[in-house]
Order: C-alpha cells, then structure tokens, then sequence
C-alpha cells in the first residue's frame, strides 16, 4: 500500500496533517540495511510521491538530523537524529537490556552472530545483536524486519498465533510464502507446530540458500512469547549435525533470557520430554 498525495477537499487540516506524517513514515521506511543510500527519484517511485514532495520530507528530515546527504553521491541514507528518538525506546526495553549478556555468552560460544527479536504483529524486528567474529558471517542489524513466512524469527512468533491469525496473515500478503494453496498453508501450520514442540524454529536456507538461521522463544512471567533469540549463520558451515547443535544452544539461550525476564514456558517440562 503506498501514500497518496490527496489534497484536503474537506478542509479537514486533521486529515491533511495525518497525510503527511504517513508520508513521511513512509519515506524513511524505504531506507534499509540492503539499501541504505537512496535517491530522491528512488524513494518518489518505491512511496508513490512527487519528487519534489518527496525533496521537501527530505529537506526536513535533514534539518533534524534524521536523515543525512552523502558528500559524494549526493544521495540519502538515515541520520544519526534517529538514535536520539529510538533511544528511550530501545533502553525501556527490559528484553534487550536483560538478554544482552547471555548473547554475549552465544555468540562466544558459537562462534555465530547473535541478535534478538521482537514482534510487531506483522514483522521480526532486531532489537540487538552480537556480531560473530568470524570474516564471513551473516548479521541481524539493528531495525532489521522480516516477514518472510520461512525466516525462524517468525516461525517463532508465528507459533503462539492461533492458526486462523497466521492465515490471515499468509492469504493478506502481510507474509510472504511461497506456497498459498491449501495444502502448503496446511504444511506450514505443521510446520509452526512442530517447531514449538522442538523448542527451536529453522531456516535452512528456506529464506536465502546462503544463510541458515534458528531462533527459539522468550516467555514473560505470563507464559507470552515477547521476544525470540536468533543464530544466522553462512550456510557452508553449518551442516545437519552443527544445525542440532545451534539449535540447542540457541533455545538454552532463550530459556536463560526467560528465566532472567522471571519468566515460564508454557508446558516446558512436557515440551522438553517430546524433543
């Protein structure tokens, strides 16, 4: 869905004020960690807005620091003003702060990036991360989102969903997966079941036949998912063996966070006995 440029007929400067600010929402929200220098003409055709709208949001955005100009290219990419508006957020979020040791600790132990995950109701966020130290690795940056159905982030959130929300969610698009006829949405479900049974959900190179990842659940002191812990490593050194082995040591990790968070998972003694 992109933001169209409506003029206010109703003389509603309510209506026309919240035109904007989806406009300019939706500017800053084409930056990504895959492209994070645009243009002016780039963003005008991704958001649906005139170039030279699209040039006024950008001049703005430049005054507060939101959004800076490359020297060179002359082209956008997101500024350091929006630390100082994520910042309260990111620092309130007791999942983060309490999880970032036991990352540490994963990401030592692996050798592997670590990074944690929230949900947005449509979307895995990273909320931090722990680089592995390797040359060759695979990370999570901060602010990253995903929606693919195969990420194990999602599959994760997806998991505590009633099975007619996450169908909504495939049928919408909201999710992207492949396979949306009956059956595939029906092995998927599967899928999603199986993976909460596990402890731990998997990506083998489902999303990118570069990259594998495995995430596994944290629990608040109500039994909730409110975040998920996540291990993306290269594909070429990860085989079937090592994918146990993350795997296992990626749910440990959640388990640690939730104990650290005061919290339980749901059946986890049952679950533990079926793995």
């Amino acid at each position: 869905m992109t933001p169209a440029e409506s003029p206010d007929t109703n003389g509603n400067g309510d209506t026309k004020g919240t035109s904007v600010i989806v406009n300019a929402i939706a500017v800053l929200r084409t930056f990504t960690a895959d492209e994070p220098l645009l243009g002016v003409t780039e963003i005008a055709n991704r958001v649906g807005l005139h170039k030279s709208t699209v040039s006024r949001i950008l001049s703005t955005f430049e005054q507060e620091h939101l959004v800076e100009r490359d020297p060179e290219t002359r082209r956008f990419r997101l500024g350091l003003g929006l630390i100082a508006v994520a910042g309260p957020l990111l620092a309130e979020l007791e999942e983060r702060r309490v999880a970032y040791p036991v990352l540490r600790e994963l990401a030592e132990q692996t050798g592997e990036t670590s990074a944690l995950m929230v949900w947005n109701g449509t979307e895995s966020m990273c909320v931090e991360q722990i680089a592995s130290h390797h040359q060759i690795k695979h990370t999570t940056p901060l602010g990253a989102r995903y929606n693919d159905a195969m990420s194990s982030s999602v599959q994760v959130f997806l998991a505590a969903e009633p099975a007619e929300r996450v169908v909504a969610l495939l049928r919408s698009g909201a999710i992207t997966y492949p396979g949306l006829d009956d059956t595939g949405v029906e092995a998927y479900l599967i899928r999603l079941q199986d993976s909460a049974r596990r402890g731990w959900a998997i990506n083998y190179g489902e999303s990118s036949i570069d990259e594998v990842g495995v995430a596994a659940p944290v629990y608040d002191h109500r039994g909730d998912i409110v975040a998920a812990v996540l291990i993306p490593a290269p594909r070429f050194r990860v085989s079937r063996d090592r994918l146990q082995s993350l795997g296992e040591s990626c749910a440990a990790a959640a388990h640690r966070v939730t104990a650290r968070l005061g919290g339980q998972a749901p059946g986890s003694s049952e679950i533990r006995n079926q793995s």
